[in-house]
């Protein structure tokens, strides 16, 4: 019979400590939260200081029942929920449904699921954090509020099924207003001038820089007529030659941020994705008997610290000098903690750095090993020595007028013998050399040519550079994130077209009706100073019902008014342009599970459906009667064609888009280059520089 009792939230987590902890400990799974507020209703009572009715979760009846029982069967109780404010509430959820004593030392905590990890913290248990407790609940409250308040009257005045929240309602916010930037930027021309030059057999490139050593910019092409006037023959001196030496530091190891990032740069991984693999490493992987067992592999991966702990730093520098040498360690830097981090946890690193990727690569599925990889070779790389680059910059001079050439080459790799971030080290990090140039030498061009440029429009949000930008702002926190954006694309708000975030109609209305009845809600402002003050409540700087009371007050009238205010929208079926060819009704566009599809207007009657042709506003550039849609070919490869063949035959392999090449009006496409995507003119010579 054992002694103790052990509490985690999921099976995997509990497998793994039982056998770290020994017969005297019984380990259980809550299967996360057991107490929550009632989805059936607001569970806030705003009449006495906003306290929540929590009532146990349906369908967690049994676990409960089970954890009490064994609960009396032991001589003490420990709860060892996750290392964060929702893990320290579970816990006192839990502590509240047991009949333990929060104050009582019944919490245990740590950061990696290890065996040494493990037994330290069973050494120094504590009570529970209500500092902690408080912060997760003012938010649920506060989210409950804002939700269970404007939904309700979504459903009504526009369509059953939306939502409202703080952070979602600011990211849709965020991805609007780039559309908006999109739609009405307007392209500004500039030029460049572009030189090819020879000394010997060897060939180099050199741009304009400066005319009689005075940087000038070439905005039209009188411009540089201007300049191309003055150049009456192919030799040019080499006026100054700069070689410097330039360190590069290595990346930080992960934030949950910078993983989500790194992860859908370099893996394709949607942020949700990279947060269930990287809960799977940390509660533990079966290595077999002779390397342990199940063990965890990384750290907590809910943390915005770049912090590593001495007995990591030191690990990770033992492999560094026995695998690459001495030269290759890091001296150690300084990091600048941001103000929005709450430093509770470590970085996102492997919790044993001897163990590398390729030792357990057959143990892992292919997404385990490829995600452990990038957190492995971005913890090691953290600590090696700067990359250190010879650089070159030369001056090239005919009749005052300069060009300038650059070129680099690494000297020592450092760190990016393993990793370099954002970017494969053969694609984008190649000595770019020049010949050895002296001052005095003269060398031939072998070809001068301007080019014509336009300012390009800012990108659409990728998914890493939402999640970036949500943290620069200060907009949610580290556990939010993936959910955020999991929950904008399932309403319906957003949809993800080439991986790029576009607005959809539903999400333009419902952000119009949230902006004009409840700002605060989309105020970056208010959810940045939101966010601060649940951390002040988790510091014990501040009380939760304060908090809560000063939102609520105004949020209370806006309500009234927007009971009172607030016109219905009408969201009619669109009209599909055709007829039903089983009973000669009208088709319609209905929303369903998967997106968009047709369906006859006479339904009950006539349950004809069918798939639709997806617009993506563009006219036929051919016939430009008819809207270009996306088809899919026999073998499902995606094209697209205008919707009114075979009377137009119009068709193209590249995604048209709207606005038309600046340079010479016709159709401009999105071209696959790499990894990237290129804006192309299918008539001209212009190109946009490609988005990664």
């Amino acid at each position: 019979m054992a002694d103790y009792l052990v509490i985690v939230e999921s099976p995997a987590k509990a497998k793994t400590i039982e056998r770290y902890l020994g017969k005297k400990y019984k380990v259980k799974a809550s299967m996360g939260h057991v107490r929550d507020l009632p989805k059936s209703q607001m569970g806030v009572d705003v009449e006495n200081d906003y306290q929540p009715r929590y009532i146990t979760i349906r369908g967690k009846g049994p676990v409960l029942k089970e954890l009490k029982s064994a609960a009396k069967k032991v001589k003490k109780v420990y709860l060892a929920a996750d290392p964060d404010r929702e893990g320290e509430a579970i816990a006192w959820h839990l502590a509240h449904s047991l009949n333990i004593d929060e104050d009582s030392d019944c919490r245990v905590v740590f950061n990696e699921i290890t065996k040494d990890a493990i037994k330290d913290s069973f050494k120094q248990p504590r009570g529970i954090n209500m500092n902690l407790v408080d912060a997760q609940q003012g938010r649920r409250i506060l989210d409950r509020l804002v939700g269970y308040n404007i939904s309700p009257l979504l459903w009504k005045k526009v369509k059953k099924g939306l939502s409202a929240g703080r952070v979602q309602s600011v990211a849709v916010k965020m991805i609007i207003d780039r559309e908006e930037e999109i739609k009405n930027f307007k392209p500004e021309e500039y030029w460049s001038i572009d030189g090819v030059f020879k000394k010997g057999q060897e060939t180099f490139e050199g741009a304009f820089r400066s005319l009689n050593a005075e940087k000038v910019s070439l905005p039209d092409q009188s411009s540089v007529d201007d300049i191309m006037k003055r150049l009456n023959s192919d030799e040019f001196m080499v006026s100054k030659v700069q070689k410097k030496e330039r360190k590069r530091n290595p990346a930080l190891p992960f934030t949950t941020s910078s993983l989500q990032q790194e992860a859908a740069r370099k893996l394709n991984f949607k942020a949700r994705k990279t947060m269930m693999v990287a809960q799977q490493l940390y509660e533990g992987i079966d290595l077999g008997k002779k390397e342990g067992g199940i063990t965890g592999l990384i750290t907590y991966m809910r943390t915005d610290s770049t912090r590593l702990s001495e007995t990591a730093q030191k690990e990770g520098k033992e492999y560094i000098t026995n695998h690459f040498g001495e030269e290759f360690l890091g001296k150690g830097r300084k990091t600048k903690k941001n103000e929005n981090t709450q430093d509770a946890h470590e970085a996102v690193r492997p919790t044993g750095a001897a163990r590398d990727p390729k030792s357990l690569k057959a143990l892992l599925t292919r997404d385990q090993y490829r995600l452990y990889k990038l957190i492995w070779d971005r913890f090691i790389a953290s600590l090696m020595a700067p990359a250190i680059m010879d650089t070159m910059t030369v001056t090239l001079t005919q009749n005052g007028v300069e060009f300038r050439a650059t070129g680099s080459k690494v000297k020592f790799k450092g760190f990016m013998k393993v990793y370099v971030e954002g970017n494969d080290d053969d694609k984008k990090d190649k000595d770019k050399l020049l010949p050895d140039l002296e001052e005095g030498t003269i060398v031939k061009s072998q070809k001068i040519e301007p080019n014509q440029h336009f300012t390009q429009p800012p990108p659409r949000y990728t998914e890493a550079r939402l999640v970036r930008t949500m943290e620069e702002k200060g907009i949610g926190r580290p556990s939010t994130y993936a959910p955020t954006l999991d929950t904008i694309q399932r309403r319906g708000y957003v949809t993800l077209d080439n991986k790029r975030f576009v607005p959809t109609e539903l999400g333009e209305i419902v952000l119009d009706l949230v902006k004009e009845f409840f700002p605060e809600v989309i105020d970056l402002d208010f959810t940045v100073k939101m966010e601060n003050d649940l951390d002040a409540v988790e510091e014990g700087d501040t009380n939760w019902v304060t908090i809560i009371d000063n939102f609520y007050q105004d949020f209370e009238k806006r309500l009234e008014r927007a009971e009172e205010e607030m016109e219905k929208v009408e969201i009619r079926d669109e009209p599909a342009g055709e007829d039903c060819e089983l009973c000669g009704h009208e088709m319609v566009y209905k929303m369903g599970r998967y997106g968009k599809f047709m369906a006859c207007s006479n339904f009950p009657e006539c349950r004809n459906t069918k798939p639709i042709l997806k617009e993506i506003g563009v006219d036929c550039p051919k016939c430009e009667k008819g809207q270009v849609v996306e088809r899919k070919s026999k073998k499902r490869r995606t094209f697209y064609g205008c919707d009114q063949y075979p009377d137009c035959d119009f068709l193209s392999w590249d995604k048209p888009i709207a606005r038309p090449c600046p340079k010479c009006e016709s159709l401009l496409v999105e071209k696959k280059v790499k990894k990237a995507v290129q804006i192309q003119c299918t008539e001209c010579d212009y190109k946009e520089e490609p988005q990664s």
